[in-house]
């Protein structure tokens, strides 16, 4: 590619978009350029391009509209989970690469079809799974790497809100984000768990999902009270995870939980030579001179780079690596296919749920 600015389109202009994806373009406008804007709400979309954009950038209410545009480089999809598959498969077709926010999908097939969607296309497809660039999992993720914590067979993925209930957009409406706690952050914690493991064999999953403090009224929400008649969506839910290797994985997650033992994308893994986890920074505990230790590293703000390039945080680093993919071709970290097995996993713990019987897969 030559030395051009690389053209960004926005799908989406909510919360998040603004919170995360502007916030990171940011760090690199020498390289970037928002050059046009969508959102069901076209005013949003407008208001977006005058606050975000280059000069001229455009906007749209129709995504189909926007992909048109054939001097857009890439996209980000920021929208609702319902509708992250078909534009993010429409946006790869159209010649696009794409970022897509977290979760992939709702569910395993749309998920599937998304990766090959990147794969028939030459297109590059990565999801926003920011949270792998923390320095301190970006130091257990090496830790795992060098073997330094021997076989890990059993982890925790921790997501616990005592009351964070997200109480605006569409988080409350489970047409719209397939799920709660469960897909929207039980996703980051089970996908760190998993990449660190580098496991992405799920054999079986036996789940429980609880509407139970939702159809509550004032319950202290931070984030302000919630509507129990619009609230369709879990409170909390729990999976018991069986890798095809025999490891096991516990996930829990909760927007809502009489708990005050508050784990947010965090984890716990257990190895044969030793064990971390993420409770108070990075705590490693393992064996030295037939006594038990628990070693605390001093990790920098960044750990250990992916990159060769510096970076302000993780999530310019998740900008940082997409466009070094587009302009160098290197690859990803977060692949379609290790975010796929994370979707495939949440979609079986709701059925697990939802039937009161294992998911098995094949």
């Amino acid at each position: 590619m030559d030395n051009r600015k690389l053209r960004y389109g926005l799908i989406g202009c909510g919360a998040i978009a603004r919170i995360k994806h502007m916030n990171a373009v940011s760090f690199h406008k020498d390289e970037v350029e928002m050059a046009a804007f969508c959102d069901i709400i076209e005013e949003r979309a407008i208001e977006y391009a005058r606050q975000y954009g280059i000069e001229g950038a455009k906007a749209y209410q129709d995504y189909r509209e926007l992909l048109k545009d054939d001097t857009i480089d890439a996209v980000i999809v920021a929208t609702p989970n319902r509708s992250h598959s078909f534009i993010t498969i429409d946006s790869l077709e159209a010649g696009k690469h794409v970022l897509c926010e977290k979760p992939m999908a709702i569910n395993y097939e749309e998920a599937k079809a998304m990766a090959e969607a990147a794969k028939r296309t030459g297109k590059i497809l990565t999801i926003g799974y920011q949270n792998r660039f923390r320095g301190d999992v970006q130091y257990v993720k090496a830790a795992c790497d060098d073997n330094e914590l021997g076989e890990v067979y059993m982890a925790k993925a921790h997501a616990v809100r005592r009351r964070k209930v997200p109480t605006w957009g569409v988080f409350l409406d489970e047409y719209e984000q397939g799920g709660g706690p469960l897909i929207d952050i039980g996703t980051h914690a089970l996908d760190l768990t998993l990449w660190c493991m580098d496991n992405y064999e799920p054999k079986m999953v036996v789940g429980n999902v609880y509407h139970k403090i939702g159809r509550q009224r004032n319950t202290g929400n931070i984030m302000g009270d919630w509507d129990p008649e619009k609230m369709t969506v879990e409170d909390s839910a729990f999976g018991f995870i069986t890798m095809k290797n025999g490891a096991t994985i516990f996930l829990e997650a909760s927007w809502a939980l009489n708990m005050l033992d508050e784990k947010e994308a965090k984890f716990t893994l257990c190895g044969t030579k030793g064990g971390v986890d993420l409770n108070d920074g990075v705590r490693i505990n393992t064996v030295k001179h037939n006594k038990l230790i628990v070693e605390r590293p001093n990790i920098d703000g960044e750990g250990i780079p992916l990159i060769e390039k510096p970076v302000d945080n993780a999530l310019s680093m998740e900008q940082r690596i997409f466009i070094d993919a587009i302009n160098k071709g290197t690859e990803v970290v977060v692949k379609p296919e290790q975010a796929l097995v994370v979707s495939q996993i949440l979609e079986a713990i709701y059925e697990s749920g939802k039937t009161g019987k294992a998911i098995y897969f094949e």
